[in-house]
């Protein structure tokens, strides 16, 4: 039976694409992000002119299925649309066919060839701004497929792509939306794609890239014009498979099986808890095994920094994590071996890396919780009531789990007791610092381990909220100076630095470096009010205020 990625790749095939392999899931062309997070990295070269795809490839016509790795969304992992590992289905025309062949195929490839029924689609296209016109071209080529009223205009942040830098291509995108109920919100006609009540899930984004931008902000025509696309496997299989999570399709139902099938496994969690718990492990572990063939280690920084938590995040849905997880292990690489076969080959290379650091895991929380045990007995050596020897306060079980790394579930396994209620206030206390506008090291997950701020005297928390500021303002000199299309992805902030991780496509240049840092130092010296305030979600996003980490705001923000 083909597969939906068969089925995609056999049309594009037809359409004279050539099929590229997957790049690796550590990219060695692109030093700006730690992981491969869309399809079309691996072809920057070529999108910016460095390369050329005719003669690489013999074709100007592209087409993958890239695996990819996403931390920005870790918090989510569990609803129903959220992962880590991803695979990307995309076509790519390096100067070939534009915007009308990219919405043809598209619609001939999701009716023909993945069978989604037509009255489920929705489309939505750039609405025009102050600076560019809307893309009335986009909606005349749709309206040949798709009813008018089922066309939607949306702005700059959620339909236009670059440019890459100060200058450069860049153009609209449109992004096709599956209709996962088919009835309305409260909000009635208002209830279109990008509505907050979970109505849609967007499935595809078309991106034109038509237009120069020059470093006066002028835009020309491009003499040829570019195409990329991009198609999350899960989410298609959601739709394609009728199901409500990408959870209970066929690339995860195996894994929740294994999961669930293991001794002990959430036998005392409500329904609720135990699903999300299985549903965290498969994600996890499918991420750890594609993480360790690539070729990432475990370490504490970078790609192995990533490794290692997700992997000990996952152990921690177990009773007995160094029995449980080589099962499911199995499991993800039999669902795959036939579209990466180098997973059966590097079978027994991933479970020895793994056992190892399962290992070291379980042996390093046995002995904090021992040496705890030890101090914290002796500590209530004096007291009558020997039930209050393992009685934690929320600070000594915040420093276990934010500082040592043990599980809350672990804690209690053992026969601690806290207070969960004041615990969680911490950890969210912890977590607003930590995150420097949404976003910790690896993308506001909660991954930052270097900023333990309940340790900071008053001078290093003071440094450290100056910095926060500061992070603030690079934001907005790199949007600045290298174009609207920067979005920031993480920040790590310690009393002694910062660290700002960004969305740009080319390597900033030592002219751009002193022009950013120039116009940073020229707003410190305004020495401007900075304030804070509290205010509804709409609200904030009407003043002005970024959000980059839809998915994540409560009804109420801090601006």
């Amino acid at each position: 039976m083909k597969t939906l990625r068969d089925k995609f790749i056999e049309y594009f095939k037809k359409q004279e694409h050539i099929v590229v392999p997957s790049s690796s899931l550590v990219p060695n062309n692109d030093p700006s992000v730690l992981l491969t997070t869309a399809g079309m990295q691996q072809f920057k070269p070529y999108f910016l002119g460095e390369k050329d795809a005719e003669k690489e490839f013999g074709s100007r016509r592209l087409t993958s299925v890239q695996q990819c790795f996403r931390t920005s969304d870790i918090d989510s992992v569990g609803d129903a649309s959220h992962l880590t590992f991803f695979e990307m289905l995309g076509n790519f025309s390096v100067g070939d066919y534009s915007k009308e062949g990219a919405i043809r195929m598209a619609w001939e490839c999701l009716l023909n060839s993945l069978k989604l029924p037509k009255q489920r689609l929705w489309i939505t296209v750039f609405a025009g701004d102050a600076t560019n016109i809307k893309d009335f071209e986009a909606i005349k080529l749709w309206s040949a497929f798709v009813d008018s009223s089922r066309i939607s205009e949306f702005g700059r942040s959620d339909n236009w792509w670059g440019p890459p830098g100060t200058s450069g291509p860049c153009g609209p995108c449109s992004e096709v939306h599956y209709d996962l109920t088919g009835k309305a919100c409260e909000r009635g006609d208002l209830c279109r794609p990008n509505c907050p009540c979970g109505r849609f899930v967007e499935i595809w984004n078309l991106v034109f890239m038509e237009y120069y931008q020059d470093e006066a902000g002028a835009f020309t025509a491009l003499p040829s014009k570019n195409v990329d696309t991009g198609m999350g496997l899960e989410r298609l299989s959601m739709v394609a498979q009728h199901k409500e999570s990408v959870f209970e399709t066929d690339l995860y139902t195996p894994l929740i099986e294994a999961v669930q099938s293991e001794q002990g496994f959430g036998v005392n969690d409500a329904d609720d808890v135990r699903i999300m718990k299985s549903r965290i492990a498969a994600d996890h572990l499918k991420g750890a095994v594609f993480l360790a063939a690539n070729g990432v280690q475990f370490s504490n920084k970078d790609q192995g920094y990533v490794l290692r938590r997700i992997f000990r995040r996952a152990l921690d849905q177990f009773s007995y994590p160094l029995m449980s997880y080589p099962k499911v292990v199995d499991a993800v690489i039999k669902l795959y071996r036939d579209a990466y076969p180098s997973l059966e080959e590097k079978k027994g290379a991933i479970h020895q890396l793994l056992l190892q650091e399962a290992e070291h895991y379980v042996s390093h929380v046995s002995e904090t919780i021992k040496k705890v045990t030890s101090r914290h007995i002796h500590t209530e050596s004096e007291s009558t009531d020997a039930s209050l020897r393992k009685e934690l306060t929320p600070d000594e079980a915040f420093k276990l789990y934010a500082t040592h790394g043990t599980p809350l579930e672990r804690l209690k396994k053992e026969g601690f007791t806290f207070d969960e209620e004041a615990l969680k206030k911490k950890v969210e206390e912890h977590k607003e610092i930590s995150r420097a506008g949404a976003a910790g090291k690896f993308g506001g997950h909660g991954l930052n381990y270097t900023l333990n701020a309940e340790h900071y005297s008053p001078e290093d928390t003071a440094r450290v909220t100056r910095l926060h500021t500061a992070t603030h303002l690079l934001h907005q000199a790199l949007r600045t100076i290298l174009g609207t299309h920067v979005e920031q992805s993480g920040s790590d902030i310690t009393p002694e630095r910062l660290r700002f991780d960004f969305t740009h496509p080319a390597k900033v240049t030592p002219e751009q470096l002193l022009k950013i840092e120039a116009l940073v130092n020229e707003q410190i010296g305004r020495k401007l009010e900075v304030y804070v305030e509290e205010l509804d979600l709409n609200k904030a996003l009407t003043s002005g205020a970024l959000s980059f980490f839809k998915e994540k705001y409560p009804e109420r923000v801090t601006v």
